[in-house]
Formats: structure tokens, C-alpha cells, sequence
């Protein structure tokens, strides 16, 4: 019985499919529908010529299923947009119609429509021979004759007040849920634009120092659940903190609401017919706000992705956290896209009209972005990530490629460019073209340079370049190493100094690493040193690499070669209003901490964990000055590091972190405890790090 009623609801909704099909061509809007387009005005005007759309005229052809959707068909005829503007029953009816329920639409605007809609929507057509009024004076008898829906029109007839009110009714409200779909759409972007840019502003609020430290500590840094955050869980996925849950949860409501809400049903309605017509109206309206949302979210997912995100410099929101809310965003994206493609499957299918429909060019590019956006989420998770880098990012880039081709057409060969519905692809379109113009500026701006490479030891190299400036983070290309001359890789700007020196010379540790553990030094002399000769510094970047497997591994066989570089990134945060700056680094993490130990005006301290001293003993001059304890080749115990340091601290503290995912993992968990039960305790955590 269930099977039967559905049966009912999608053969009423195909009837006002096969309505809606038949204006599928028409002139290009600008906009979207209730934001500079508009689909029927006037409405009394679209449902007077709707309901004459079925009817046989004098002019009309015995139908031919091979023309298309290109002229208006009854179920044994066809008409032309020759025969609609030159059959003067047609024009009289639809006359008479228009005065008669147009009464308090202004004449301009019924002749103006009655110029560009009376042959139909289509950019070239004919005019009608004759005009509105010239029409309407032509009409010597009032028409007593009441006209049937779909039989034959060969004189000036009266159209009944219920069909009508049906094709009004019709049209008005279907009109308004896209309107609603559209307005869903732009609530969408705008808050997931500018929730983060309010919430970055609250920083400048000027709210208690002791109050803001317990807000973060309970609210914001730790992780939702557990004690794991850039540490994956179970290898698949990143747990976000609470502050990143807070906007996810809103992400992943605002989107089911916008999907569940908002709909209106209207009868008697010509579309859905039958007893059941209002259930098929409601499906009809699901699947569409489906399809519209689905496309709203794919120029934010795309705006989050981005490195030259917007909204990196208009908040103080990571690009770690951006990349998690693509990827939420991008699922939710993917199955509305689903359930708009499985809904209307279904129809079609239970129709017996899947066999035809589905060769049709706007259907096999709605498949095509649909397939394309289902094969990226498996294809994206963070093992495939980690372990196949450089695959992962060619293929999510070609099938991304293939989502905003295979959306654009499908509406294109759907519609032409009559709704506006393009406009959300072309948005998307745009933010990736921004994104991509400006990693293109940032490498010409420094062009070609050459990158001096020097082995530290078997775990870590250090890369200089001359002539360049740059802070926070850069993005190399050393386009002679692979055929994929696109592959970049981001590293920590070290320094933006480069000191001219001689080979360096190592002293033989006589040693052992498992009874020095860890030294503490306010001089920068704690630890061995290199011994070098000094000569004037000049402007470059130094970056510190731990090489593994690919680029890194292969940069230890050169001594020089080709670099593009793609900076700077990530500029510094001012920290000047925290007295003490706590640095916890682990391995190259020290390169994140360096700028941040040299331009703080307050108080710094430095704890560095390092697998063996050849990488302390390159970084040394790098630390004259600053008080450091380093722990080489054994485990730092960094709560008992954070407890003595912060728990009795007077001034305002900044703990910044750069390291292992389980040395920032650890480091966020402490300082939350301690921001949760410190009293008056005034402590910001920050964490430098590369998200996956």
C-alpha cells in the first residue's frame, strides 16, 4: 500500500515535471531567483498562458518526440513559438485571460511581458502580430464558452476559475520555494563567512584577561573528547578541539534545518493534480533545496581549502582549522548532492522514463559531479593522505575539476542560463581561480633562486636561499628533483637572515647523550657548538628539514639546486602584551618558535626536545641569548615543565607549541588544565603546526 501511494506522489510530481520541462530553454537571468531574476511576473499573466499551454491549436503539428524540449506539447500535438504568436483564438483567449485577473497590474507591464513570453521564453522569437491592448480591442463578444484543459482552442474562449487559480497557485509557490532555496543558499555563505570574522573580533574586546583564560581552557582549546587532537584517532581522523566542535555542529545543523525547513504546499494546484499532489509538490521542493544547498556549500568548501583564504586574514582561525571545516563541509555537500541524484532516480525509475531521460546531456553531467564528489571523500582520508601525498593531491585536484565541470553542465544543458543556478559554480570557480592567481604571484615575486643545501646529520638538513624575505611559513618547489614540477611542500621559515660562514667544523662529542639528557642555558653556550668564523649576514631564508622518504630524502643527495618559493605565509601574531613567552619545541619545531623568541620584547624561555645533537648544535648561534633547556635523545616531561613555569606566574603567559602531534597533544591538555583551576592565572596557548 506504501508502494502505491509512492507511486501516486511521483506520478504527480512528474506531471509538473513535464510542465516545468517544457520552459527548460529560455533567456539568461542575472542573479538568482528572488535576487534579480524572477520567474513568473507578472504571476496573473504566467498561469492565464500556463493553463492555454496544453491546448490543440488551428496551427498546431501532429507531435514529434525528436524536437525536444523546444516547443510546447499536449500529448498529441505540438505547437510552435511560430504558431502561439500568430493563431488568433490563442492571442484572444490569453487577452481576455490577462484583463481579466491582471486588473491591478499597470498596461506597460502586461504589454511588456506579453512582447517578450506570449511564443514562449526563448532568447530569439517571434513578436505577436498583434499587441496586448490591440489584441484585447479585437474581441468584439464577450467569450461565454468555457474552455477544457487540453482540447482544442479554434475561438476566443473563457478560462475557468479553478484552472486558473490551479496554474496560479502552481507557479506561486513553486516560485517562492526557490526563492527559499536560494535565500537558504546565501545564509550559508554569509555565516560561514562571517561567524569566524565575528568571533576573531571578540579578541579585541576588551573582557577580563583571568575570564579569557578560563573560556579557552573550558570551551575552546581542549580537544571535544579525550585528550587526542592533531594525534589521529585510530589513523583516520583528527578530533577537532571544542571551539573547532562549536562551528561544526552549527555547520552540520544550519544545513539539516535549511533542508527540512521552509516548505509550502498549495491546492488546487494544475502541477500535482491528485489527491496526492501536495506529497509529490513537497518531494519535488526536497530534492531541489538538495540540489541548491549542495551547490551553495561547494564555494565555501572551496574558500576553506584555500591557502590564500580570505578569511586567514581576516581572523585569527588557523589553516589547520579551515581544512578540517572543507572536509566536514565538502561531506555534507556530497550527500546532499546524493540524495538530490537518489530522489530523482527514483522518480524516473518508477516512471518507466529513466531509460530516456538518462541520455540526456544534463543528466549524465549531474551524474558525472555527483560520481566525482562521492569518489574524493573515501579517496581523502588521512591515511591516503599521509601516505600518498603527492597521489592524493593530483587526483583531488583532477576530480575537483571534473565536480565544478560536471555541476556547471548540468545545469547549463538543464536550464541554459535562465535561473541563476550557474552562479553558485561560477562563485566557486572564481574563489579557486583567486586562490591559484595568487600561489602563481607569490612564486614569480621571488622567481628562480638557488637553494644551498647542508647535511646536519642522518636525521636533519638545513636549506638556505639567498635574497629573499619572507616570515611565518613558505612553500618550495624544487622542480628539478621530480617530473611533477607542481609539487610544493611547506616548511618554517627559520630565519630571514643568512649568516656568511665557513664550512663548519664539528667537535667530536665525547659524551653520552643517555647521561646529558638535557642541558639549560642562558648564554647559548649549554650545548656543544659548532665552531664557525662569522662574516657579515645577509637577507635569505634558512628552513630546517628532518628528511624522510620523497623530496626531503632526496635533497640530502645536492648540495645546490633550482627552488621556487611560494611566501610568505602565516605572518607572526604580536604577542607583545604577554610578558613571558613559554617556546615548547620538538625537532624542527624549533624553526616555528625562532621568530617568535627574537622579537618578543618580554621574558622567553625555550624547552627544545631533539633526537640528537647535531640539529641543537646547528641552531645554537640561531639561540644566543635566550634562556633554553634542551632535552637530546630522552623524553621532555612537559607537564611538570608547564606546572613550574606557569602555576605561580603573575604576568600574562603565551605557551607556544611546535612539534610532534603528541608533544602539542600533551602540551594543549596541560595548559587547559591549568587555565581551568589557576586562580587569576592569565595564559594563551598557540600552536605552530602543518595539518594534514
Amino acid at each position: 500500500m506504501a508502494r502505491f501511494k509512492f507511486s501516486i506522489i511521483i506520478t504527480a510530481y512528474l506531471h509538473g515535471l513535464l510542465v516545468s520541462s517544457m520552459v527548460s530553454t529560455g533567456r539568461a537571468g542575472h542573479g538568482l531567483v528572488g535576487y534579480g531574476i524572477s520567474m513568473y511576473n507578472p504571476q496573473c499573466a504566467f498561469a492565464c498562458r500556463d493553463v492555454l499551454s496544453t491546448s490543440i491549436l488551428n496551427c498546431s503539428e501532429p507531435a514529434d518526440m525528436s524536437h525536444g524540449m523546444g516547443m510546447a506539447m499536449s500529448m498529441e500535438s505540438e505547437t510552435s513559438p511560430e504558431c502561439y504568436a500568430t493563431d488568433d483564438a490563442f492571442l484572444s483567449t490569453l487577452a481576455y485571460c490577462m484583463t481579466t485577473h491582471c486588473q491591478q497590474v499597470a498596461t506597460w507591464k502586461l504589454e511588456k511581458y506579453w512582447n517578450l513570453n506570449v511564443a514562449g521564453r526563448s532568447p530569439n522569437q517571434p513578436i505577436p502580430k498583434a499587441t496586448y491592448e490591440r489584441t484585447l480591442a479585437s474581441i468584439n463578444t464577450k467569450p461565454n464558452e468555457t474552455l477544457m484543459v487540453g482540447e482544442e482552442l479554434n475561438q476566443t474562449m473563457v478560462i475557468s476559475d479553478e484552472d486558473y487559480q490551479g496554474s496560479y497557485n502552481a507557479q506561486s509557490v513553486f516560485e517562492e520555494m526557490e526563492r527559499n532555496h536560494e535565500t537558504y543558499g546565501i545564509i550559508l555563505i554569509i555565516t560561514g563567512a562571517a561567524i569566524p570574522i565575528a568571533f576573531s573580533l571578540l579578541r579585541f574586546a576588551p573582557f577580563p584577561a583571568a575570564s579569557v583564560t578560563k573560556f579557552n581552557a573550558w570551551l575552546v582549546d581542549p580537544p571535544a573528547f579525550g585528550s587526542r587532537h592533531k594525534a589521529p584517532i585510530a589513523g583516520l581522523f583528527h578530533m577537532p578541539t571544542r571551539g573547532q566542535a562549536f562551528f561544526i555542529f552549527y555547520i552540520v545543523g544550519i544545513n539539516v534545518i535549511l533542508s527540512a525547513a521552509g516548505y509550502k504546499s498549495r491546492q488546487p494546484n494544475s502541477w500535482y493534480p491528485s489527491v496526492s499532489g501536495s506529497d509529490g509538490e513537497i518531494i519535488s521542493c526536497v530534492t531541489n533545496r538538495l540540489g541548491v544547498l549542495s551547490f551553495a556549500n561547494i564555494p565555501l568548501l572551496f574558500l576553506y581549502a584555500g591557502r590564500n583564504n580570505v578569511l586567514l586574514w581576516l581572523t585569527n582561525w588557523s589553516h589547520g582549522t579551515f581544512l578540517l571545516l572543507h572536509r566536514w563541509v565538502a561531506w555534507i555537500a556530497t550527500i546532499q548532492a546524493v540524495l538530490h541524484s537518489a530522489i530523482y532516480l527514483e522518480m524516473y525509475i518508477h516512471t518507466d522514463t529513466h531509460a530516456s531521460e538518462s541520455k540526456l546531456p544534463y543528466w549524465i553531467w549531474g551524474i558525472v559531479a555527483t560520481l566525482c564528489m562521492s569518489l574524493l571523500l573515501p579517496t581523502s582520508i588521512l591515511p591516503i593522505r599521509k601516505r600518498f601525498y603527492e597521489f592524493f593531491l593530483a587526483w583531488h585536484v583532477l576530480l575537483s575539476i571534473f565536480v565544478l565541470v560536471g555541476c556547471l553542465w548540468h545545469i547549463l544543458e538543464r536550464f541554459q542560463r535562465q535561473w541563476g543556478y550557474e552562479n553558485w559554480i561560477y562563485t566557486a570557480i572564481a574563489i579557486w581561480g583567486f586562490e591559484r592567481a595568487m600561489r602563481l604571484a607569490r612564486v614569480a615575486r621571488n622567481g628562480i633562486k638557488t637553494a644551498r643545501v647542508t647535511v646536519i646529520d642522518e636525521d636533519y638538513i638545513q636549506v638556505n636561499i639567498d635574497d629573499v624575505t619572507g616570515s611565518g611559513h613558505a612553500y618550495l618547489y624544487f622542480p628539478t628533483l621530480t617530473w611533477r614540477v607542481w609539487e610544493n611542500h611547506p616548511f618554517s621559515v627559520a630565519s630571514a637572515v643568512l649568516p656568511r660562514s665557513e664550512p663548519p667544523v664539528r667537535i667530536k662529542h665525547e659524551v653520552d647523550l643517555e647521561k646529558i639528557g638535557s642541558s639549560t642555558d642562558s648564554s647559548g653556550s649549554g650545548s656543544p657548538e659548532r665552531q664557525q668564523r662569522q662574516s657579515p649576514a645577509q637577507i635569505g631564508l634558512t628552513f630546517l628539514l628532518r628528511t624522510k622518504a620523497g623530496v626531503t630524502g632526496q635533497l640530502r643527495k645536492h648540495a645546490r639546486l633550482p627552488v621556487l618559493i611560494e611566501s610568505a605565509y602565516g605572518p607572526h601574531e604580536d604577542l607583545s602584551e604577554y610578558a613571558l613567552l613559554i617556546c615548547i619545541a620538538g625537532g624542527v619545531g624549533i624553526t616555528a618558535c625562532l621568530p617568535y623568541l627574537r622579537a618578543h620584547p618580554g621574558a622567553t624561555k625555550l624547552f627544545w626536545g631533539a633526537r640528537s645533537h647535531g640539529v641543537v648544535d646547528a641552531m645554537t648561534p640561531s639561540l644566543t641569548g635566550v634562556e633554553k633547556e634542551t632535552f637530546v635523545g630522552q623524553r621532555m616531561n612537559i607537564s611538570e615543565v608547564l606546572y613550574r613555569e606557569l602555576s605561580d606566574a603573575a604576568v600574562p603567559a603565551v605557551v607556544l607549541v611546535s612539534g610532534p602531534s603528541e608533544m602539542a597533544d600533551e602540551v594543549r591538555c596541560v595548559v587547559s588544565e591549568l587555565g581551568k583551576g589557576g586562580k587569576g592565572l592569565r595564559v594563551k596557548l598557540m600552536e605552530e603546526a602543518f595539518s594534514w
